[in-house]
């Protein structure tokens, strides 16, 4: 018998579906470094390329758990635009990590039309809307603008900045759905004038000499619950062990990533060719918050570009997932409902993490008093997703 037979034999083998992200990081490294073999667990990461096959290989029992959008593991549970399947997210696998990037061409356009610098989101929304109109003036075709899925945080945060200026993001240009890998090949041929999808691919871009990053996606929603490990409901009933061990295991891996000692190693281990797959260097400029933004060299840094285990990333929060579903209101995504809202809550939960890892300490002064921090809007209240909605000009519900 085969030395891996033996394994599956002593150890639970599990089947984990994964997108080649940064945000997958602490999965490949729970695998890679044996913390989840010393938790017992034999695990497989099954790399894909969408994440319709990652939620419905997950849905039909393919995968154990996967990396999944979060806004997918609500809009499933929910049953909103597939069928419904319940799912449990006991812990974040990132906050934040996506990046808008535009072509060198937009970003020109963008910055001629601006009142201000363009690293301010409010400022580039409005520059965006006069090339909109500038656009619609000279018979132009509308911009297109890339993202990887219609539950997915990156729709709703271009939605979000781009509704801010005064541009409908349903009538003023197009929104394409395309598989992360994909982004850059889309730019490089000219079929997308811009994307936000998460790292690596927006340096890649960058690198290339092709495109601009224009906003990190943590100046556009401060804690942006992105990617969770994603498993049935029905799996986390009935496997309450294998879901301890998961948890233990990321709680390895990401404080492996988050020190700075193990840097060098969790990006070699990260960006092999059979995981991510990319330069180390791209890995490292993600987890570092360090990434060239324009062709020209220029560098911009942020200490909260991409949270995997530091302050507090890794535990859910149902506030995000409140948010999530107030997006997916405004958008017409999902009626408005105080039971759907209670479902969507219920989809991130922190007391199986808790029930783990312990209870967290205080959130620090520097993180969003309403577990969001939007760039515009008043504070997000989660019991009143009416209220946040009422304000805003550009909406479907």
């Amino acid at each position: 018998m085969s030395s891996l037979a033996t394994a599956r034999k002593r150890a639970p083998y599990l089947r984990i579906g994964y997108i080649p992200l940064a945000d997958a990081a602490a999965l490949i490294i729970a695998v890679d470094k044996g913390f989840a073999a010393e938790e017992g667990l034999d695990v497989e990461l099954v790399r894909e390329v969408s994440w319709s096959n990652v939620r419905d290989r997950l849905n039909i029992g393919q995968f154990d758990a996967a990396h999944l959008l979060s806004p997918v593991a609500i809009a499933s549970s929910l049953g909103l635009g597939h069928v419904r399947v319940p799912i449990v997210a006991p812990l974040n696998l990132g906050l934040n990590g996506n990046a808008i990037t535009v072509t060198t061409a937009l970003h020109r356009a963008l910055a001629e039309h601006s009142d201000g610098d363009i690293t301010d989101p409010k400022v580039s929304a409005r520059a965006l809307a006069a090339v909109v109109a500038e656009r619609k003036r000279t018979g132009q075709d509308p911009l297109t603008f890339g993202m990887t899925f219609p539950y997915s945080m990156h729709n709703y945060q271009l939605r979000f900045w781009m509704a801010s200026g005064g541009v409908d993001p349903d009538e003023d240009l197009r929104l394409v759905v395309l598989p992360p890998p994909f982004m850059v090949e889309s730019i490089a041929n000219g079929h997308v004038d811009a994307f936000c999808v998460g790292a690596p691919w927006n340096s890649v871009a960058v690198d290339l000499g092709i495109a601009h990053i224009l906003h990190f996606g943590s100046e556009i929603i401060e804690r942006a619950a992105e990617k969770v490990l994603a498993v049935r409901a029905s799996w986390a009933s009935e496997n309450p062990d294998l879901v301890t061990k998961l948890i233990r295991a990321h709680a390895r891996a990401a404080s492996f990533i988050e020190d700075a000692a193990n840097r060098d190693e969790a990006c070699r281990i990260i960006a092999a060719p059979n995981r991510v797959g990319v330069a180390p260097d791209l890995i490292r400029r993600t987890l570092d918050g360090k990434l060239k933004a324009s062709p020209d060299g220029s560098v911009r840094s942020s200490d909260r570009y991409l949270l995997i285990g530091r302050r507090g990333a890794a535990r859910p929060d149902p506030v995000q997932a409140a948010w999530l579903y107030a997006q997916m209101v405004r958008w017409g995504q999902a009626p408005m409902s105080a039971e759907l809202l209670a479902e969507a809550k219920a989809v991130f939960r922190p007391d199986l993490h808790d029930e783990v890892l312990g209870a967290p300490p205080a959130a620090p002064a520097s993180e969003p008093v309403d577990g969001v921090g939007a760039f515009d809007g008043p504070a997000f209240d989660a019991n009143d997703v009416a209220a946040h909605l009422e304000p805003w000009l550009i909406k479907r519900c």
